[in-house]
């Protein structure tokens, strides 16, 4: 099944939780640059149980270099050296059962080794420990990183970007890319889906205020996570945008 049920609930997800949240941090610089690929090609990746949820027919897988800061338990204050860190996501997008549309990680890049063996040991993510830069000038901005462990290593990613003007329209009344755009359908996504060892299905949720979107060209692009993840992209690149950032909650991860 690669077609979208017509009913899917995309706004709900993007609610707060009535709960405690487990942990804080804040996003920063993210240039979410996105290839559409035959959803064929992807669909065989994803575990059982989840969908993908595509776009006009296609899935879009996304490359997101962005910058964590003051990363914490909510029982603790941030700490310097280990708090603040570079990371970039390779990803597409999913639903379970016609419901929850979220996020399937192919893999994730941080420049922070204990931040790495936390997600993989407790939220049964790929985390792979990177070397990682991140530069922006005005409204230029660069990234870099080369994996370095786990295996499959040295898997690179360089990007170089153009930041152009603050998206206006359509919005909501929340000041969010209205549902039922594209730009919505690619960055407004606060569930998380991960599988352990055993085969079991997790969902995690963030919350956080409407993405703050921008225009952004891509300059330059070199990157081999595609292939580390066994994709192989049919077209270029054709999607690309830029938020200066939010505030993040973090709440449970939890069997589905």
């Amino acid at each position: 099944m690669l077609n979208n049920p017509p009913t899917i609930d995309r706004i709900s997800p993007t609610r707060r939780p009535d709960e405690k949240a487990i942990g804080y941090q804040r996003w920063s610089d993210l240039l979410f640059v996105h290839w559409r690929i035959p959803a064929e090609m992807i669909a065989p990746l994803l575990p059982p149980r989840l969908t993908l949820d595509t776009w006009e027919g296609d899935a879009w897988v996304g490359l997101v270099p962005f910058y964590m800061s003051g990363v914490r338990p909510w029982w603790a204050p941030a700490v310097p050296g280990i708090s603040n860190f570079c990371e970039t996501n390779l990803r597409t997008y999913v639903h379970l059962e016609g419901q929850n549309p979220g996020v399937w990680f192919f893999s994730l890049e941080a420049a922070q080794s204990l931040a790495v063996r936390i997600a993989r040991r407790f939220w049964n993510l790929p985390y792979f420990k990177a070397t990682m830069s991140l530069n922006r000038n005005n409204n230029q901005v660069s990234y870099r990183s080369q994996r370095l462990w786990p295996e499959p290593a040295q898997a690179v990613t360089d990007i170089e970007a153009r930041i152009g003007d603050r998206i206006t329209t359509p919005l909501d009344e929340t000041g969010r890319v209205s549902e039922g755009t594209l730009e919505f359908f690619l960055a407004e996504r606060y569930l998380l889906y991960s599988v352990d060892r055993a085969g079991q299905l997790y969902r995690g949720q963030v919350h956080h205020s409407p993405y703050p979107l921008r225009q952004a060209e891509v300059l330059r692009l070199e990157e081999s996570l595609f292939a580390a993840a066994g994709i192989t992209p049919t077209e270029d690149y054709c999607h690309a945008l830029f938020s200066d950032g939010v505030a993040v909650e973090i709440f449970p991860l939890r069997p589905c």
